[in-house]
């Protein structure tokens, strides 16, 4: 799992509702902190706005379990079939095998003491359900902290009704909420008032602290009186806690400008958050112009509508599901609702297509970055392409586009998901059928399906050539020769990887998966003896990534070098080039990458003379491995350095010190693994070396591997996009 990541953290701008200056609730506080010391799932229920994800997210804060507290938003989730993958995304997980992330859960849970934060479950409550109830009853160390409207029904379920805020605590949250603002407010009569009538709901507190900018407490009563009365038929007692929610959304919609409400309607189109170049496209035009969208959406900043956040891709703006939800329904009414949805698709559709030209470049880091923060709006994209029949081919090439967040990002399992799906629909698009076929191929060769991959490759190929499609047909090609290198049959991998690379020429097709195809190439060279002509390869392969900025592809060339560096004696040079290929590996989340790195430095270590430091090394790929599939894909050519090293170790060390080094190793889990692997590279993690090296190291003509990315056509469909 990734570094552990704590509920909540500060964010600059304007603070997000239920995430500022936390205020009141200590009773209900120690209650909490009580119920999650003596039980596994205590559940905080509550009407919308109440701040149940803030006293959560409070209490979670001042726990400290071995493994941490990690907070899953589900906010944005629609689809039950979801609730697994977001989780595992939130955990930090990668898993390239073909099981469902349900079983990833379970499997990489197993062992580990951590809290977890399911916040915003009450549309997804049976999914939900079912999660909790096998967490709890297969993983004795996870406890559950869940958030919602409503119980999740599951046995030994702790129950904390959260009310709403006494008077006292209401007014000192109006009044700290009007100071982030710049506005003084006094605890008189007319504040208290404001805050009875709007029922001690901090949610709608927060909205009534916006107007304060522009009204005083007793001017924001007059027209609360006209809301309420409109919702209530005049009744002033027995308001519930709902329809005072109601009422002061409503009520602040109300006090916007027409060109406000528009907007607010509009941003509900987006799953979660989103930046200002995507809220002029898609909420521009009819009635607001996209160049007034920023100064429209500063004015729903400031009237806490919009809340702001710093992210590690720049800025970000989100709605409550509650305020979107209000939205939403005033987007239905007017009847737009479909047509921004599908201007929501064609901009997301659009940035598919940008990110996918830009990773073969030097911005490969930023379209990771860019596509991780956007995958719910991605995700949301996909749903409406593969749910509107007309849409089908668009649904298709927006799975295809995606290869490298699905293959390159440690994604591999949402990405068979969709392009799944995908080929399920009669697109009656040719291009974009064929360009999904070939990349839910590559994903099976990754996850180790390869029956299933080689009937897609085959049909691919048979496809493609019946349309005349060259550009399929080279990927086709290609991918059948990769799953040939990974089955050891490297007569006819060389065949199919030259050929591929011979059509990608002629069609004037370079990028990462062209270069990828040349580092396989180099790995079948190498297999079969000819490690010069493989070096050869890999050096031009850098040299071109190198050019282009490309890190990716890179990777695995240095890869392919340093066991040749290792075979020719070189060490130093060995551990500097998987050093580098780890860290690139790493930082995308592509377990294989990292993995077969891990593999190499293990043999590198070893021939340095410290077997103990080579085994703990080997233990932690062994821990990865079942991550990512079959260990080495079962192939003898690419399980070679790996056996070597073990002989070697097991003599050094003997069996019962080498199996111990090989458990304390597979102890450390992928993040302390990839941690210890690079900090031993850089001089910090000695280990208690055996004698000197021994002296020249000995040639095989066995070479490690890749298995990873592949394509980012420089040809773009004939499809809409944004």
């Amino acid at each position: 799992m990734r570094d552990q990541q704590r509920v909540h953290s500060p964010r600059a701008g304007t603070p997000p509702l239920g995430l500022s200056t936390f205020v009141g609730r200590s009773a209900e506080l120690a209650e909490l902190a009580g119920a999650l010391d003596s039980a596994r799932l205590v559940t905080v229920t509550g009407a919308g706005g109440v701040g149940k994800s803030r006293l959560a997210a409070r209490a979670a804060s001042r726990c400290a379990p071995r493994d941490g507290v990690w907070h899953v938003e589900l906010a944005s989730v629609r689809d039950p079939e979801f609730v697994d993958f977001a989780v595992v995304e939130a955990l930090g997980l990668t898993d390239h095998t073909t099981r469902l992330p349900h079983e990833t859960l379970l499997t990489h849970l197993a062992e580990r003491q951590l809290l977890l934060v399911l916040d915003g479950f009450e549309h997804l409550v049976d999914a939900c359900a079912e999660l909790v109830t096998q967490l709890l009853r297969r993983v004795p160390g996870v406890r559950v902290l869940a958030v919602g409207r409503r119980p999740l029904g599951v046995t030994g379920e702790r129950l904390l009704s959260l009310a709403p805020l006494g008077e006292d605590e209401a007014v000192e949250l109006l009044a700290d909420r009007a100071a982030q603002r710049g506005v003084v407010v006094r605890d008189d009569a007319d504040v208290r008032e404001v805050c009875r009538r709007l029922d001690g709901i901090p949610l709608a507190i927060e909205l009534a602290a916006g107007r304060l900018r522009m009204l005083s407490p007793g001017q924001l009563l007059e027209r609360f009186d006209d809301r309420f009365r409109l919702l209530t038929g005049g009744a002033r007692d027995g308001l519930s806690r709902h329809r005072a929610l109601r009422t002061a959304v409503g009520w602040s919609h109300e006090l916007c400008t027409p060109e406000e409400r528009l907007l607010w309607a509009r941003l509900s189109v987006f799953a979660d958050r989103f930046d200002l170049e995507a809220a002029e496209y898609v909420c521009g035009g009819q009635g607001l112009r996209s160049d007034d969208v920023l100064d429209v959406l500063s004015e729903l900043l400031a009237q806490s509508v919009v809340t702001r956040e710093e992210t590690p891709v720049g800025v970000r703006y989100r709605m409550l599901d509650t305020i979107r939800a209000y939205g939403a329904d005033w987007l239905e009414e007017t009847g737009d609702a479909a047509r921004l949805r599908r201007r929501h698709r064609d901009w997301y559709l659009g940035l598919a297509t940008w990110c996918e030209l830009e990773w073969f470049s030097s911005r490969q880091d930023e379209v990771a970055a860019r596509v991780e923060a956007d995958l719910p709006n991605l995700r949301q994209a996909l749903d409406h392409c593969l749910s509107e029949p007309d849409d089908a081919h668009l649904g298709q090439y927006l799975a295809g586009s995606l290869w490298f967040c699905w293959v390159g990002c440690g994604r591999l399992s949402e990405g068979r998901h969709w392009l799944e799906q995908a080929m399920a629909l009669d697109s009656g698009h040719e291009r974009s059928r064929l360009k999904a076929l070939w990349v839910l191929g590559h994903v099976a060769i990754l996850q180790g399906d390869t029956g299933l991959a080689l009937g897609v490759l085959l049909v691919c190929r048979q496809e493609a050539e019946r349309a005349a499609d060259a550009t399929a047909v080279a990927y086709a090609e290609h991918r059948t020769g990769c799953l040939a290198l990974v089955s050891d049959d490297m007569e006819r991998a060389e065949t199919l990887l030259r050929s591929a690379l011979g059509r990608y020429q002629e069609i004037g097709e370079l990028n990462s998966n062209v270069l990828m195809g040349r580092v396989e190439l180099a790995m079948a060279r190498a297999f079969q003896g000819d490690l010069p002509d493989a070096v050869r390869l890999c050096e031009d392969v850098r040299r071109v990534c190198e050019d282009h900025g490309e890190r990716w592809a890179r990777s695995y060339a240095l890869y392919v070098l340093a066991y040749a560096a290792w075979a020719d004696g070189d060490l130093p040079g060995a551990r500097a080039l998987l050093t580098d290929c780890l860290g690139s590996a790493h930082s995308f989340h592509d377990l294989l990458g990292s993995v077969l790195a891990v593999e190499l430095l293990a043999l590198v270590t070893e021939a340095e003379g410290d077997a103990v430091e080579a085994a703990v090394l080997q233990g932690a790929a062994a821990g990865m491995w079942p991550s990512v599939g079959l260990p080495l894909f079962g192939s003898a050519c690419f399980n070679a350095p790996h056996a070597l090293c073990e002989t070697s170790a097991r003599e050094r060390l003997g069996d019962d010190r080498y199996e111990e080094c090989v458990r304390q190793g597979a102890a450390l889990g992928r993040e302390a693994a990839v941690s210890r692997a690079l900090g031993r590279a850089w001089g910090r993690c000695p280990s208690d070396a055996l004698p000197s090296p021994r002296g020249p190291v000995r040639q095989v003509d066995a070479s490690v591997t890749m298995r990873e990315p592949a394509a980012s056509p420089t040809r773009k469909g004939e499809e809409t996009t944004g």
